[in-house]
């Protein structure tokens, strides 16, 4: 498909959070130079210890350009972005700063430094409500939240960046991210949690008492909502594939990152079952405003242009791998996991 890139210098941004502190390690077994900068708002400095860390925000223009000026970079990853769709429509003046107008101030200092290569890291949130399944990347963008807008808005910045500055880029739209480091080094872990699987986990390790589940009673098979997800490991390996492309000189375009097999929320429990052993209690709940029935990717145009094969597309290895974590959390054998409520 293409020669694979030579050892670089790569800033990450956002590197101390989930998917950015993956990306590290998979940067530096690799064989690059990772500097990892992150504000740990929501990321852990020992999540990034695989890089060299600098705690800062993109806000901070001044750090930025001292940054990327005092030695040569040769691309950006960028992971740093607030990403909690219900807070977004609560706050939407903190995610249009943080995720639009502060991707701004990376983009003006990679010109001002020359840096011409940006895997930028978006959401199936451009896309909205479903219009048809599964969602390829020709699918209308509608987003519903400023979340999933503020995405949106970078992505179209970067459209306009090419044109005028000669920016390439990769937008990878991420479904569900899952799962967590095969060698057990890194996993998820945030505070509050929100995402289905690890809150799962935690009911089946003892530090919540039950599941909700947010409506049984939709277009589905068992009335519950249907989601894709995708290792976090091979979410690495297509933001490695796309810096390669990006490096071979081909066109600067959006992809979409599934493993085109949707799960709904009561599989997704009796996954964790099988895999835990654990009862795992649930509690109905009212349907959330905005939640589609079904979500799944086509990825079919990674496959195609990356030359992308997910290794991990099988929900119990996800849950497997994320249960592995969630046991270290509970018995308190990490450093960033130390003091971790019980709720």
């Amino acid at each position: 498909m293409f020669l694979r890139v030579e050892a670089m210098r790569i800033l990450v941004v956002g590197g101390a959070g989930y998917i950015g502190s993956h990306m590290v390690k998979r940067l530096a077994r690799d064989g690059h130079e990772v500097v990892v900068l992150d504000n740990l708002s929501t990321g852990h400095r020992e999540a990034a210890r695989f890089g060299e860390m600098v705690e800062g925000d993109l806000g901070d223009s001044a750090l930025l350009d001292r940054l990327l000026g005092q030695r040569p970079f040769a691309a950006v990853m960028h992971f740093g972005a607030y990403s909690q769709v219900g807070e977004s429509s609560q706050e939407p003046a903190a995610y249009y700063r943080n995720n639009a107008a502060y991707t701004l101030n990376l983009l003006d200092a990679m010109r001002a430094h020359a840096v011409h290569l940006l895997v930028f890291s978006s959401t199936a949130a451009v896309f909205g409500e479903p219009t048809y399944i599964p969602i390829d990347e020709s699918h209308p963008l509608h987003p519903l939240n400023p979340y999933g807008r503020s995405k949106r808005m970078v992505e179209e910045i970067l459209a306009d960046y090419e044109q005028a500055y000669g920016l390439h880029w990769a937008a990878l739209r991420y479904f569900n991210a899952a799962g967590a480091d095969p060698e057990g080094d890194l996993g998820e872990q945030h505070e509050p949690e929100t995402h289905l699987i690890p809150i799962v986990l935690q009911v089946a390790s003892g530090r919540r008492s039950e599941l909700q589940v947010f409506g049984d009673d939709y277009d589905t098979p068992d009335g519950t909502c249907i989601r894709d997800y995708v290792h976090v490991t091979d979410l690495c390996d297509a933001h490695a594939l796309a810096l390669d492309y990006l490096c071979s000189g081909r066109p600067s375009r959006a992809w979409n990152l599934g493993t085109e097999a949707g799960f709904s929320v009561r599989e997704v429990v009796d996954a964790a079952r099988r895999v835990t052993g654990r009862e795992i209690p649930l509690r109905m709940m009212p349907r959330r405003p905005g939640d589609p029935a079904r979500l799944v990717a086509d990825s079919a145009a990674a496959r195609r242009d990356l030359g992308w094969r997910p290794q991990f597309p099988d929900l119990e290895t996800m849950i497997s791998h994320a249960w592995r974590w969630e046991c270290r959390i509970r018995d308190g054998d990490l450093p960033l996991a130390k003091g971790v409520p019980a709720r």
